[in-house]
């Protein structure tokens, strides 16, 4: 099975705890993933672990996603290299589920990052949490594509990312028990624009709910969106796989 994490975070730039991670995801058949950040913390642990995956043997091809998420309004926010070697930008996006106190703010912020995604011409990666109106809004007028990560809106708002032009990635969260939405939204993504992610260290899919979630869970995740798809896990690993290098292209 040749699986593909599209967004996993590193929280450490420990070489002996990231290779332990990459190396069992690799085990698990993972030979691709995307380190993505979103703070000047996680920016420099995604750096930290694409560095490392390239620089040893036996290791997944890791990409590396940096910009800065709604939780960075009114945060230092250290400028990224332009000569960085990125495969998209990101996380970047809207929360209003956690901060709807700071929804003007966040606007800004999302707003200066798409613009500038826009000018090192990437692929953005998208976090909305009961902000997809504004997200959508925004998206007209500072058109871009990518990935809505982690998806966990409504089937309505789903069919509007796709005729943006989005793929749709989805996490463990498909597996629990009261994810009917997250499910009947997973129905309506297309073959050609689904993808699949763990979000780790958050949101370990079932069996493995709680424990920490890493990049080697990703194929618990993937069984469970075969299987409600008709297809077997190998299949839809391999269609996943082809749709996330899309998605970074």
């Amino acid at each position: 099975m040749k699986l593909f994490d599209t967004h996993c975070h590193f929280e450490t730039c420990d070489t002996e705890e990231v290779s332990a991670i990459l190396l069992r995801a690799k085990e698990a058949g993972v030979e691709s993933l995307t380190a993505v950040g979103g703070s000047e913390d996680l920016n420099k642990c995604a750096l930290f672990a694409a560095e490392l995956a390239a620089a040893k043997e036996g290791m997944p091809l890791v990409k590396c996603a940096l910009g800065y998420d709604r939780g960075q309004t009114g945060c230092a926010r250290p400028d990224i290299p332009a000569d960085a070697k990125l495969a998209a930008w990101g996380e970047i996006g809207l929360d209003y589920y956690y901060s709807p106190e700071t929804r003007a703010q966040q606007l800004k912020l999302f707003g200066e990052q798409l613009e500038e995604a826009r000018r090192r011409n990437l692929p953005v990666i998208i976090h909305t949490r009961e902000a997809d109106e504004d997200t959508l809004a925004l998206l007209k007028e500072v058109p871009s594509r990518g990935i809505i990560h982690c998806y966990t809106g409504l089937p309505q708002s789903a069919r509007a990312f796709l005729d943006a032009g989005f793929f749709i990635s989805f996490s463990g969260i498909i597996t629990f028990r009261l994810a009917d939405n997250v499910r009947e939204s997973a129905a309506v993504v297309p073959d050609d624009r689904i993808l699949i992610e763990t979000d780790s260290p958050f949101l370990a899919p079932v069996p493995m709910r709680g424990k920490k979630n890493e990049p080697s869970f990703i194929r618990h995740t993937c069984a469970f969106l075969a299987e409600k798809r008709g297809m077997s896990p190998e299949d839809f690993a391999t269609l996943t796989y082809a749709n996330a290098e899309r998605a970074f292209s």
